[in-house]
C-alpha cells in the first residue's frame, strides 16, 4: 500500500511536468490558518506559497473531503513551485474546520468570506478557483459575486441545477444522493448500501438503519418535484440563477457519463453571451472519477490532459490576464475524435424518427419508418427491479457507469425490446434523443424507462442513453388507471457515431435500480411508500398512438 501511494503521488508530480510551465520555486512555504467567517466560526486552511513577498496568482480550492488532502497537498506544492499561492480550505464542519456540517447551505457565505480574507493578504494577486464535483460547486455558488481579483474559474463535473442532479420526474437518483448521504452523514454509517436503497418507507431509513436522523437528507426525500418550494426558494433557487450574473471566464468540463452533465449544460446555457465569449465547454467520455467508461470502443484520443489544461488556463487568465476566446469541444464516441463547435446546442440539426411497432412474423418488435398499429405489454414488479447496467447517473456503483455491453433483447419478462433495420450509412447523433410512448397501467401511478443502444454488425448491443419518467411526472398531476397517457422520456445530450450496418435498439421497462428509486406503483411521494404492488403495463403503437424515437442527426460538411 505504501508503495502504491508513492507511485500515485509521483504520478501527480509527473503530470505537472507536462504543463510546460517552469519551476521557479524549489521549496514552497507551507502554512496552516484558521480563517474567521462572518459568524465567528473559523475554517481551517492550508497554504503553499512561493518564496518571496508576492503578489502571487492564487489558486483556491474549498473541500468537504478532508480525506482527499493527500491529493490536494501535492497539487498545492506543484502549483507553488510554478509561482502560484495555493489555498485549500476544509468546508464548515468537516476536517479541521469548526461549525456544523450541512451540505451546501453555508458555502456561499463561507466562500465569499474566504475570498475577502485572501484579497486582504499582502501576497495575494489575481485569484482563480479550481475544483471538481463538490469542489466545483463551491466555485459555482459564488461565481456571480466574487471580488475583482477573481479572474476565472476551472470547474469540472458539476453545475447549478441541483434538481436535475438529484431527481428525474419525481424519482430520486439513488446511486447519487443515497450513497453520498451515507458517505457524508457526519457520523459513521455501516448499513448495507443496497439494503438502504430498498428500505421502505425510505423516509425512515436514516433513523432505522443508519442510526440518526439526517434533516438535510430528509429535505431531499420529501421534495421530489421541481416545483416544490424547497427547490424554488433559498439557496437552491439562488444557485440556479447564478449563471446569468457571471462575468468572468469559466472552463467547464464534464462528461457524457457523469451524473452532473445535465446540470453543467444547464449552467452553460444560462451564461450571458459576453461570458460565453470567453468560456470553454468540454465534454468527454469518462465517469465522475475521470475514468474512461466505453466498453469495446476505440479510445486512443478520448482522454485529455486536465492538469495541463488547468495550469495553462490559469497561466492565461491569472498571470497574463488574458480573456480566452470561446471554445466548445465534445468527444464523439465511436469516431474516437474531438469535435469543435461554435455554439451548444449545435444549430440546424435534422432529425430521424423511428416508430415503435409490434412484433413481426419472427416475433421481433420493430423500430420502423412508418407507424404500425398494435400493443405490447409486461408486468412490472417493484420487488424485482431491473438492475442498472450501463448508466449515466451513478456514483457508488461506478462499475455500471458508461456505455457497456448489454444483455440480449427481451432478456427479462419485464423488458421489451424494439430493433431497427440496419442503417445504410454512418449516422452522427448529436444532441438530445427523445422517446415518446403512449402507455397505460392498471396502477394509479408508475414508471417507464427507456434505454437506447447501438447494435453492431456482430449483434452486440452497447447503451447510448437511458432515462425514466412517471405517469404523475409533475406535482399535482393525476392518473386514472387504464387511461392512455403520452409519456415523454427525454435524454441528456450525446455525441455518438452510429456505424453503417448498425441497428438501433430501445428497451422499455419500468425500473432501473439503483440508478433511480424503485416506483411502488402507488401514487404519492416515492419515499413515503411502505408497500408495493405489481402493475400491468401496456405500450400502444400506430397512427393514433405514434410511440416513437427521435434522433438528432448532424450532417457532416
Amino acid at each position: 500500500m505504501e508503495d502504491q501511494m508513492k507511485q500515485f503521488l509521483e504520478g501527480i508530480r509527473m503530470s505537472y511536468l507536462t504543463t510546460w510551465v517552469d519551476i521557479t520555486c524549489e521549496t514552497p512555504i507551507y502554512e496552516e490558518k484558521m480563517v474567521p467567517m462572518r459568524d465567528g466560526v473559523k475554517l481551517y486552511a492550508y497554504c503553499y506559497l512561493p518564496e518571496g513577498e508576492g503578489p502571487f496568482p492564487v489558486i483556491l480550492q474549498r473541500s468537504c473531503y478532508a480525506e482527499m488532502d493527500f491529493i490536494n497537498k501535492p497539487t498545492g506544492e506543484e502549483m507553488a513551485k510554478r509561482g502560484y499561492a495555493y489555498i485549500c480550505q476544509h468546508c464548515r464542519g468537516t476536517g479541521k474546520s469548526e461549525g456544523d456540517w450541512e451540505p451546501i447551505v453555508s458555502e456561499r457565505e463561507d466562500g465569499l468570506d474566504t475570498l475577502d480574507w485572501i484579497t486582504a493578504q499582502p501576497w495575494s494577486g489575481n485569484i482563480g478557483i479550481y475544483g471538481s464535483s463538490y469542489l466545483a460547486l463551491v466555485g459555482w455558488i459564488v461565481a456571480d459575486a466574487v471580488p475583482e481579483q477573481v479572474k476565472s474559474m476551472y470547474l469540472s463535473n458539476y453545475g447549478v441545477d441541483r434538481y436535475t442532479s438529484a431527481y428525474k420526474d419525481g424519482l430520486m437518483r439513488h446511486d447519487i444522493l443515497t450513497s453520498w448521504a451515507m458517505d457524508n452523514a457526519g457520523f459513521p454509517v455501516t448499513a448495507d448500501y443496497m439494503e438502504s436503497c430498498q428500505y421502505r418507507p425510505h423516509n425512515e431509513v436514516d433513523e432505522k438503519l443508519w442510526g440518526k436522523r439526517l434533516p438535510w437528507y430528509q429535505d431531499w426525500l420529501s421534495n421530489p418535484y421541481r416545483t416544490c418550494d424547497f427547490w424554488q426558494q433559498g439557496i437552491w433557487k439562488k444557485l440556479s440563477e447564478i449563471p446569468k450574473d457571471i462575468r468572468i471566464p469559466l472552463y467547464i468540463s464534464d462528461s457524457w457519463y457523469d451524473h452532473h452533465l445535465g446540470s453543467a449544460l444547464f449552467s452553460y446555457d444560462r451564461l450571458p453571451e459576453e461570458t460565453k465569449a470567453h468560456t470553454t465547454l468540454e465534454i468527454g467520455s469518462w465517469n465522475h472519477l475521470m475514468q474512461l467508461c466505453l466498453q469495446d470502443k476505440q479510445t486512443s484520443n478520448a482522454m485529455t490532459n486536465m492538469t495541463r489544461s488547468m495550469v495553462q488556463w490559469f497561466e492565461a487568465t491569472l498571470k497574463r490576464e488574458e480573456k480566452p476566446e470561446a471554445a466548445i469541444h465534445t468527444y464523439e464516441i465511436g469516431a474516437d475524435k474531438w469535435n469543435t463547435w461554435e455554439c451548444w446546442p449545435v444549430k440546424e440539426q435534422r432529425t430521424t424518427k423511428l416508430y415503435f411497432a409490434p412484433a413481426d412474423e419472427d416475433g421481433c418488435r420493430q423500430l420502423t419508418r412508418a407507424p404500425k398499429t398494435g400493443t405490447t405489454g409486461f408486468v412490472y414488479d417493484p420487488e424485482n427491479p431491473v438492475p442498472s447496467h450501463g448508466a449515466e447517473s451513478m456514483l457508488h456503483t461506478m462499475t455500471e457507469v458508461g456505455s457497456l455491453l448489454q444483455p440480449e433483447p427481451d432478456w427479462r419478462d419485464d423488458v421489451v425490446s424494439f430493433i431497427s433495420e440496419p442503417f445504410e450509412k454512418d449516422i452522427h447523433i448529436l444532441g438530445q434523443m427523445k422517446v415518446k410512448l403512449f402507455v397505460s397501467s392498471d396502477a394509479e401511478d408508475t414508471a417507464f424507462t427507456a434505454k437506447i443502444m447501438e447494435v453492431n454488425e456482430e449483434g452486440k448491443a452497447y447503451n447510448i442513453r437511458s432515462t425514466i419518467t412517471t405517469l404523475r411526472s409533475a406535482e399535482g398531476t393525476t392518473y386514472v388507471p387504464g387511461e392512455v397517457r403520452e409519456a415523454a422520456l427525454d435524454m441528456w445530450d450525446i455525441d455518438w457515431l452510429l456505424k453503417k450496418e448498425s441497428r438501433i435498439r430501445v428497451d422499455i421497462s419500468s425500473s432501473d435500480f439503483p440508478q433511480y428509486a424503485v416506483h411502488s406503483n402507488f401514487a404519492g411521494p416515492w419515499a413515503a411508500q411502505a408497500v408495493t404492488k405489481k402493475a400491468n403495463q401496456t405500450i400502444y403503437m400506430g397512427a393514433e398512438y405514434p410511440s416513437s424515437l427521435t434522433i438528432p442527426v448532424h450532417e457532416e460538411d
